[in-house]
Parts: C-alpha cells; sequence; structure tokens
C-alpha cells in the first residue's frame, strides 16, 4: 500500500487493511475499532460513541439525500451497539459557490430525522473552501448513547442470523441516481434509522449476540468481520437473503452480487436459535422489518472464522470480504 486509492473507502478488505496497518497501529485499542461504535464505562454508567463521514455522490438520491445518511448512519452505529442515541455533532465542509436551498434542504432533512429518532443535534461546525477543493458539502457527524443491553454473550453453533430486510436497495438506488452504465431502475435506498425499532425488538431478550448495519461492503464483509472476530463459521442459505425483484434484476445485468451492495437502513442479527423466531415476529409487526428473514446459522464456534454459502444445488462456497471497487461514495 504505496497510495490511498477510491478502493480503500469501500468497507472492504482495503479498508480492514488500513484500519488495522495505519490507525489501530498508532491509537491501539483495536477491540473498539472492530465494532460500529466503541463502548466505554464513565462514572458508573456504559456509553457508546461513533463518529462517520459523509461523501456520498450525488448529494440528493432516492430516498434521501447526504443529511439523511449523515444522521441515520451515527444513529444506526449506536443503535447496533444496543445503545439509545442521545445526542449528536454535525461538521460541515462546504465548497464555495455551494446553493444555500441546497444547504438548506439537507439541514431540514438531518432535522427531520434526528427529531424523528428523539436525537438531539447539539454542537457542529462549518468550513468553506475554494471553488473546485471540495464536491458540494461534505459532513462529518459523531454520536453518543446510552448502552442499555441488546448485545452480549458468546456466539454459539446453532445460532441463526437474521437481517432485517431486503439487501442492496442502496447500492442500486445511488447507481441509477448517477446515470451510470445505463441503469434505470425505480429503487429508492433504504436509508433509514433504526432508532427505537432495534431497542424495541431486543426488549427482554437475553439471546441477541451481536448486531451490526451491514452498510459498505454489504452484508457478507460484515459476516465475515463477526466471523473472524467471534472465531466461528457461519452458513447462509441461498435464496433466503431477501431482495427487491429490482435489485435482483439490476444486479444480474451489471454482474454485481448483492451480497456485497451497501445498505442503509438494515439490521444484522445473530442471536440464540430460542430467541430468533421471536426476534422475527417482532420485526415482522415494523414496517422496516416486514421483510425480515432467518438468513443462516452458525455452525461451528471453534475455527479461524469462515462464511460459507449453501447453494441451492447442495454444494458449499466460501464468501470472503468486498475486494477491489464496486462504487465509490456510496455513503
Amino acid at each position: 500500500m504505496k497510495r490511498i486509492s477510491l478502493a480503500h473507502g469501500e468497507g472492504g478488505e482495503l479498508t480492514e487493511r488500513l484500519i488495522t496497518e495505519v490507525f489501530v497501529k498508532a491509537f491501539g485499542n483495536e477491540a473498539h475499532a472492530a465494532y460500529d461504535a466503541a463502548v466505554l464505562e464513565s462514572a458508573g454508567s456504559t456509553l457508546a460513541i461513533t463518529t462517520d463521514s459523509f461523501v456520498v455522490k450525488p448529494l440528493f438520491f432516492p430516498g434521501g439525500n447526504i443529511g439523511t445518511l449523515a444522521v441515520t448512519g451515527t444513529i444506526n452505529d449506536l443503535a447496533v451497539s444496543g445503545a439509545v442515541p442521545l445526542a449528536m455533532t454535525a461538521g460541515f465542509i462546504l465548497e464555495e459557490g455551494f446553493p444555500l436551498s441546497d444547504l438548506k434542504a439537507i439541514v431540514s432533512a438531518m432535522a427531520s430525522e434526528a427529531e424523528k429518532a428523539g436525537v438531539a443535534i447539539v454542537a457542529g461546525d462549518t468550513k468553506v473552501v475554494a471553488k473546485g477543493e471540495a464536491d458540494g458539502v461534505f459532513i462529518n457527524t459523531a454520536g453518543i448513547g446510552q448502552v442499555y443491553g441488546g448485545n452480549g454473550g458468546k456466539i454459539r453453533e446453532g445460532d441463526k442470523v437474521i437481517v432485517s430486510g431486503t439487501v442492496g436497495d442502496h447500492g442500486i438506488a445511488i447507481l441509477s441516481a448517477r446515470n451510470e452504465l445505463g441503469l434505470l431502475s425505480d429503487v429508492k435506498s433504504d436509508c433509514a434509522s433504526l432508532h427505537p425499532m432495534l431497542s424495541n425488538i431486543t426488549y427482554g431478550l437475553s439471546g441477541v449476540r451481536i448486531m451490526r448495519d451491514p452498510t459498505r461492503g454489504g452484508l457478507a464483509t460484515a459476516l465475515v468481520e463477526i466471523c473472524e472476530h467471534h472465531r466461528v463459521t457461519v452458513e447462509l442459505e441461498e435464496g433466503a437473503v431477501p431482495l427487491k425483484r429490482e435489485v435482483e434484476g439490476a444486479c444480474d445485468i451489471l454482474g454485481f452480487d448483492p451480497l456485497y451492495l451497501a445498505n442503509e437502513g438494515k439490521a444484522l442479527f445473530v442471536a440464540d436459535e430460542k430467541d430468533a423466531e421471536q426476534i422475527l415476529e417482532r420485526l415482522h409487526r415494523e414496517e422496516k422489518g416486514k421483510d425480515a428473514r432467518i438468513i443462516g446459522r452458525v455452525t461451528e464456534a471453534v475455527s479461524a472464522g469462515r462464511l460459507l454459502m449453501r447453494t441451492a444445488a447442495g454444494s458449499t462456497r466460501r464468501l470472503h470480504r468486498l475486494s477491489g471497487l464496486i462504487l465509490p461514495r456510496i455513503c
């Protein structure tokens, strides 16, 4: 690795190497870097803290805009960490000449999403750079939440893997909005806050081992990271992963694997099999969880960590992290 490439920002193998070989090597705290938010003890409380930057192109897309993404992305990182989001900050890098009307629309969307989730945006920062030195607007956010539980316990053989809805919607929506590769699609981004849905879903259940939001790198990369960090083997069932027909068709035409496309409003659960059906039942009561499915199970609890896909023909293939570049600047 001599220079940074766009692929370093895609959430796959190169991102993992960048984090471990540069940031973790310098800053330490490898255990915290493995999750969506760091969980810290402070004066008798357990807090989750996270930060994220948003450079999506285009700024406006079907189902949202960069402001929607900035708020929901931060809230979701806290929600899947088993925390109730309390407050967040927002920093803006604005390019000279950027239309004020577009900025107002973006900020209005941020305020609306934050209000729906009951989260206050309490601090921020603004910088302006010369024309040509940015791409309209970039947003950085940070969020803090109170941990209530949600995640806990060691992943065991027999645990079930659940996804809260159809995958790949955000990736195809962004590709369509860019009008790249001649793709015309009505698919909207799934960009949405997972709070308070996740705290309602997991209330009173002790068997939720871990939750993740499969954003950059998609469902497959998120599961590979879980398998490697927890030294388990997960076996997915081909055909069990929910897909919109339009997303499946676009992937067939373009040669994309939907398991590696980004999602911005989906949750991934690994849970004790005794709680899995209840989680599924609760998800189905929610609009954002109506397409939820059990998509696989943990088949081995002591291994180097592998993600496998059992095909309809009965064969098995191994899935790895996203390698290379599918879509730059998707979030």
